[in-house]
């Protein structure tokens, strides 16, 4: 009766702050699964499935606000998509990779907290060569399968840290990443899992309405600088679930 009532209400607010930022929320999905006790065998589909549906939202509101850039995404998700369904289906012991991303991540959150005024006033630089580009997508889309997430987690500091969009370029376009990620993600870990909580269809009501909202403020109304405060803070949750969570 607890998880009924309290899980909804978790999965709510967790795409509310991330959709904020074009992100769906997976990394906090999974760590509000592993505090409710739902069985490890199915949390990873299950934040896929959630993400998917928040993805989509983040990214019809950014897009439609045209902050998309086609010419900066499709080297990234190239390369992502067969990688993301390659890691999903593979089974790791999180022991080896799970504390080094969590402090990649509060490294990335701590630095976009305290230098985001500063980032701001720099202008965008160019991306390097495709080829570069296309060998990250590859390793982001990989250790987004293992986890379970989208992968927006990894790419959104990069593009920020590398300068390399604006704050809402890099939300619309970690948002459609996550999306074609999460989808091909989901594909691997579905030749391991037979069903589903009966309940996913409430929880897909709830991060619905938590994507809708925040994704519609992120795009429209929120400023630069506390949208790089409001994606610190989830990659700060993030990091610290890689580190505290199975």
């Amino acid at each position: 009766m607890i998880n009924v009532i309290f899980l909804p209400v978790f999965f709510f607010v967790a795409a509310l702050i991330y959709s904020m930022v074009g992100h769906a929320g997976a990394s906090a999905y999974l760590a509000i699964m592993a505090l409710f006790g739902i069985s490890t065998e199915v949390m990873k589909p299950v934040a896929l499935v959630l993400n998917i549906l928040v993805a989509a939202i983040a990214s019809f509101k950014f897009y439609r606000s045209g902050h998309f850039s086609w010419s900066l995404f499709w080297p990234f998700a190239l390369t992502s998509i067969p990688f993301s369904f390659l890691g999903g289906f593979l089974i790791l012991s999180p022991l080896f990779y799970k504390p080094i991303v969590g402090i990649i991540l509060l490294y990335a959150a701590y630095h976009l907290f305290f230098f985001s005024a500063l980032s701001a006033s720099l202008e965008i630089a160019q991306p390097l060569r495709r080829w570069l580009l296309l060998f990250l997508g590859s390793g982001i889309g990989f250790l987004s399968g293992l986890i379970g997430v989208g992968g927006g987690i990894f790419l959104s500091p990069l593009l920020l840290w590398r300068r390399w969009a604006t704050v809402r370029q890099t939300a619309a376009i970690s948002s459609l990443f996550i999306l074609v990620n999460s989808i091909s993600g989901l594909g691997g870990h579905l030749f391991r899992v037979n069903s589903l909580p009966s309940q996913l269809p409430l929880w897909l009501v709830s991060v619905a309405l938590g994507g809708w909202i925040g994704a519609e403020y992120g795009s429209r109304h929120l400023s630069p600088l506390f949208l790089k405060r409001c994606l610190a803070l989830v990659l700060l949750i993030a990091g610290l679930k890689c580190l505290f969570f199975v």
